[in-house]
């Protein structure tokens, strides 16, 4: 399931009032959602919504990229303040080149790094331009 076929039905429709979209959207419309640059090159499809379990946040979003049925796909935690929905294309976007995307620190799904790890957390937030936000 996700952006383009959800039923309206599991997302809340609030007024808008920062930015493109529904205000309220259920994670499960947007995992699967293709993620896509701002060159129209296709960077991946988002794999998980990572939470932080303390502040209720969502923090990362979890990219795949390459491989084929899931083999030797690549995965990259991509902070959630770096991605830009575009309901109009029903995808989200990420202002990084394909080559940069390629680059990025990722990992395998048979080993996920410590997200709750604060120089993890750093390393990725400079590698997107991103601040993480204080707990």
């Amino acid at each position: 399931m996700n952006y383009e076929t959800t039923e309206t039905t599991l997302m809340q429709t609030a007024d808008i009032v920062d930015g493109p979209g529904p205000a309220f959207m259920s994670a499960t419309s947007l995992i699967g959602d293709d993620v896509y640059n701002l060159q129209d090159e296709d960077l991946g499809d988002v794999k998980e919504i990572m939470l932080d379990m303390r502040t209720g946040k969502v923090t990362y979003a979890v990219l795949s990229f390459g491989g084929f049925l899931g083999m030797g796909e690549k995965l990259f935690a991509v902070p959630w303040a770096a991605l830009k929905l575009d309901p109009a294309n029903k995808r989200m976007i990420l202002d990084v080149s394909k080559e940069r995307l390629e680059s990025a620190p990722g990992f395998d799904s048979d080993n996920w790094p410590n997200m709750a790890d604060p120089e993890w957390a750093s390393g990725i937030h400079t590698y997107y331009g991103t601040t993480s936000s204080p707990y």
